[in-house]
């Protein structure tokens, strides 16, 4: 990564355009201090990262599996030609050898030609090490082509799950959905590089063996054609055991992953509470279950494999047994019993390679069912036809009428009638559970609701592009994630394509600035998974630098200071009043001093609106809000 340096990135800035104008002296200033200070952290004014596009057309998941899984193949059709030409030509050397071998020995060596017996010896010879070369490019470029179409489907399947609904999230586990997107897309590498590879070539093995064995004796490749039914019926019958057993192996790999995860995420609060063996027995049940699943699958896989090599074993004493009484009768002689018991080995070689190869299509087939199991959810919040796009927001929100329940029947919200001007502060207060935090988020759509309407600008949010939608809604949640990156990437996530500069000016405003410019790397520090390195006032500051940098016409708070000393909130509750200028704002409030400036306060309890109005109305109405006020005051917690 090329930095700048301080001087250069000055210069740089100075030039930058925002909307045909250049940025703000308080940009400037936030760059400037950086200089005078000779920190890593404001080098670049730029963008730091590389980003990859990838822009692939969407397939309908409604088609039949196999026609969705030549769909991947195509793409890589030249790889895919390539492997199938390889391996025609593996079969070829395969079935050319018993065929020269037999010509060497009936012709050449009874004429007393040996210089063309041993040339023929070193064509074979050639040939092998040909299909040797063969072997390697078959290997090398069909994983190729598999790990291409394992990683499109993973895109796929990221993607789509970046689509699904926030109510699909609160039915799976993390960790079950990680085991969806990696260990069940595993298997696919082998999947699609043997799957047509392993068919084509035990194919033109088979076919070629039985056309060249008729022309040596038909009666004895009767022998083998009789058997072989007996073998491909044994194996369609065990593929469907093997299959299940397969994905409940995956289901129970879904359920381990996901206490592995639980496990490790939660690791301060087990060791808090000194839980560790609580957790131990935990995994210990997930694993049980799964090493029950994976004996169950290896003993299909053991049964399929023994019934195999027991029909191999049947074909080849059959041969030597009826040719052995052909040559009794003078119908066949010791060369061509020879030929045909090469033949035999190599008409059995496909049939064990489809046994080894069963093994993999199970599996694979499984993850693949997996796969389009995720790929064919759809998610409960979808776009209208018609849905529009949000321009020049105003910022006037109301609630008209909105009820809101669970798929369980809980009832969460119930007749709520609010209207909210344009400018205006909202603030929501009451007790935990009371529906405050699941009213603001069905003005984004996180959830829609299941009677009346939110509008915006007089338009109902359910015909407006989610993604309009949510561009013009900042968000402050009371959990604040962080992402495992830099602090610079987890403030930038408020809009992405923001410079260096405009990171910093937008730390500053949250109040964070200084504290950043004193860790290690500034910007550029490692914050660990989930942020582990920050304190909980870090974390909230930076996710109200986000906010600050993506500067949208409506704001959703939800308790944004609760993680911060008085001093702290002080500080931030001046900088949100500074952001919120002009826009339109829902505030989720526990410590009521922070929205005592709030335009209109709603007290929301048991699914309804208890109470609605100014600060000083609803004191002076001596009911619900007014004894919260009371209560924090006695409790010390607040100054009234």
């Amino acid at each position: 990564m090329v930095r700048l340096l301080p001087e250069q990135a000055l210069l740089s800035v100075l030039w930058t355009k925002e909307k045909g104008t250049v940025l703000r002296s308080s940009a400037g200033e936030a760059l400037k201090e950086c200089r005078n200070e000779r920190h890593a952290g404001c080098r670049s004014a730029g963008r730091s990262e590389r980003r990859v596009q990838v822009n692939s057309p969407k397939k309908d998941f409604s088609k039949s599996d196999l026609s969705l899984f030549i769909s991947y193949i195509l793409p890589h059709r030249r790889l895919f030609a390539i492997d199938m030409g390889l391996s025609v030509l593996i079969a070829a050397v395969d079935l050319a050898f018993p065929f020269l071998t037999r010509q060497a020995m009936k012709r050449l060596l009874p004429e007393n030609l040996y210089l063309a017996f041993f040339a023929t010896m070193l064509a074979i010879l050639a040939a092998y090490l040909l299909r040797a070369y063969f072997q390697y490019q078959v290997t090398v470029i069909g994983h190729g082509m598999g790990t291409k179409v394992e990683a499109d489907m993973r895109g796929d399947v990221f993607a789509h799950m970046q689509e699904l609904s926030f109510s699909f999230f609160d039915k799976n586990r993390t960790g079950v959905l990680l085991g969806r997107v990696t260990n069940d897309l595993f298997e696919i590498v082998e999947l699609a590089h043997h799957a047509t590879e392993n068919i084509l070539t035990c194919a033109v093995t088979l076919a070629g063996s039985v056309v060249i064995l008729l022309t040596i004796n038909w009666k004895l490749t009767l022998v083998l054609v009789v058997l072989l039914p007996a073998c491909l019926i044994f194996s369609a019958r065990q593929r469907t055991n093997m299959q299940n057993a397969n994905k409940e192996v995956k289901k129970k790999t879904g359920e381990i992953n996901a206490a592995i995860e639980s496990g490790i995420s939660g690791i301060r609060t087990s060791k808090a509470f000194a839980n560790e063996r609580t957790e131990e027995d935990k995994f210990a049940v997930a694993n049980e279950n799964f090493k029950t699943s994976k004996v169950g699958y290896y003993k299909a896989m053991g049964l399929f494999n023994a019934g195999i090599e027991a029909t191999i074993g049947i074909m080849q004493v059959s041969v030597i047994a009826f040719g052995g009484l052909q040559m009794m009768s003078g119908e066949l002689d010791i060369v061509d019993l020879m030929t045909f018991t090469l033949y035999v080995s190599t008409f059995t070689m496909p049939v064990r390679k489809l046994a080894n190869f069963m093994g993999i299509y199970t599996q694979g087939t499984a993850g693949f069912s997996r796969f389009l199991e995720l790929m064919r959810t759809e998610p409960e919040i979808k776009d209208a036809p018609d849905a529009v796009e949000l321009d020049h927001v105003e910022g006037r929100i109301r609630y008209d009428h909105v009820n809101f329940h669970y798929d369980d029947g809980t009832e969460v919200l119930s007749d709520i009638n609010v209207e909210i001007r344009p400018g205006e502060t909202f603030a929501l207060v009451g007790s935990s559970g009371g529906g405050k935090t699941t009213m603001c988020h069905l003005l984004p759509r996180f959830y829609d609701v299941t009677g009346g309407a939110v509008m915006i600008d007089g338009v109902d949010v359910r015909k407006i592009s989610q993604e309009s939608l949510r561009k013009h809604i900042g968000i402050i949640q009371q959990d604040v994630f962080m992402f495992a990156g830099t602090v610079m990437e987890n403030i930038r996530y408020g809009r992405p394509d923001a410079t260096d500069l405009e990171v910093a000016e937008a730390a500053k405003a949250a109040e964070i600035h200084d504290e950043i410019m004193k860790m290690p790397d500034g910007y550029h520090t490692f914050i660990g998974e989930r942020g582990v390195v920050l304190s909980g006032g870090q974390k909230q500051r930076i996710s109200i630098a986000r906010v600050f940098l993506k500067n949208p016409p409506i704001l959703i708070l939800d308790e944004a200071t609760s993680a911060l000393d008085s001093v702290t909130e002080q500080k931030i509750q001046d900088s949100l009043d500074r952001l919120s200028e002009g826009k339109t704002c829902m505030v989720i409030a526990h410590r009521l001093s922070t929205i005592r400036n709030a335009d209109c306060i709603a007290v929301v309890d048991h699914q309804h609106i208890t109470e609605m109005g100014s600060r000083e109305e609803l004191l002076a109405k001596n009911g619900e809000y007014a004894e919260l006020e009371r209560a924090q005051a006695l409790a010390g917690r607040e100054e009234v």
